[in-house]
């Protein structure tokens, strides 16, 4: 815990936002929807000293759905005190009200890391958002089936690994995968990875994954699909950020965005929004990941 200082000395800024940022911890709940929730959560946290710095709600149904809840709040000491305060919230509210629920702290960057094919534009707005300090993650590796990208990721320090991946190697290929990942990320991001993930590696990976991928209205599927939008005169081009299931694109969606095309726009440009949209999709979503903002609730998500 940091002491307090004389009459004569300051904190400079950056020491103080560290304190500070070392002090705040994120919790999430979900739990049958009963009055007394919210008050319990917020007595428990004012009964031990800490301050409510942001608290949003939802419930499915306020008769009989199931509530979600996140607190950021922030308390002096949280370090040491982190342990005796889960016991505490354990025993006192959670088995009480029946809850789930994860406390995190906001000094801990999620561990990331990123697959990927040839598309760059996703990985790069990523790497270089992290850089920057933009987006609050720790990218620690790039794995990918192809070697174009290499030098491009070597240049912000990142290791990359090439694992190629052929219809006859492919579980080889994911096994390799998974001593690289398995146990080592909180988080998996396909930024356009051409790959099918498979059951057997959902299964082992550990941790969630988030894909982004195009969206046409109407969808169009296969090979060149902004040469066929662009046949059909499309008015739209979207990207969707989803977790990542056994049924293929079909996971919890986590964020989309749209931008209007015209009949002027070429092929080339359509792509070209396309690629501005997605990087834009997949940025937010991997940011409210790892600021603990989604919950996942069946095949739908809670976004705070």
């Amino acid at each position: 815990m940091a002491t307090r200082p004389s009459a004569t000395a300051t904190l400079d800024p950056v020491t103080a936002a560290t304190v500070s940022r070392n002090d705040i911890a994120r919790l999430l709940v979900r739990c049958p929807d009963r009055p007394g929730v919210v008050s319990a959560v917020s007595a428990f946290l004012s009964e031990r000293g800490a301050n409510i710095i942001s608290l949003d709600q939802y419930s499915t149904d306020y008769q009989s759905g199931e509530f979600f809840q996140r607190t950021v709040f922030h308390l002096p000491g949280l370090s040491a005190a982190r342990d005796e305060l889960e016991r505490e919230f354990r025993s006192t509210v959670a088995e009480r009200c029946g809850m789930e629920w994860t406390l995190t702290s906001a000094a801990a960057p999620k561990r990331v890391a990123v697959m990927v094919s040839k598309m760059d534009h996703c990985l790069l707005d990523l790497l270089w958002r992290a850089k920057r300090g933009e987006l609050d993650v720790t990218i620690g590796l790039v794995v990918s089936n192809h070697p174009d990208l290499a030098d491009e990721v070597r240049a912000f320090g990142i290791p990359f690994v090439h694992i190629p991946v052929t219809k006859d190697t492919k579980p080889e290929a994911e096994e390799r995968q998974l001593e690289l990942l398995r146990g080592n990320f909180d988080l998996v991001v396909l930024a356009r990875y051409m790959q099918i993930i498979s059951p057997r590696f959902l299964d082992e990976i550990g941790c969630p994954i988030i894909n982004i991928h195009h969206s046409f209205l109407p969808a169009f599927i296969g090979a060149g699909p902004y040469q066929k939008a662009k046949e059909r005169g499309v008015k739209l081009v979207g990207a969707t950020a989803h977790y990542v299931t056994e049924d293929l694109d079909e996971g919890p969606i986590i964020e989309q965005d749209v931008v209007r095309v015209s009949h002027r726009a070429s092929t080339d440009e359509l792509v070209r929004l396309g690629a501005d949209v997605e990087r834009a999709v997949l940025t937010r979503a991997v940011q409210w990941h790892c600021e603990d903002r989604v919950v996942r609730h069946g095949n739908t998500t809670i976004v705070f």
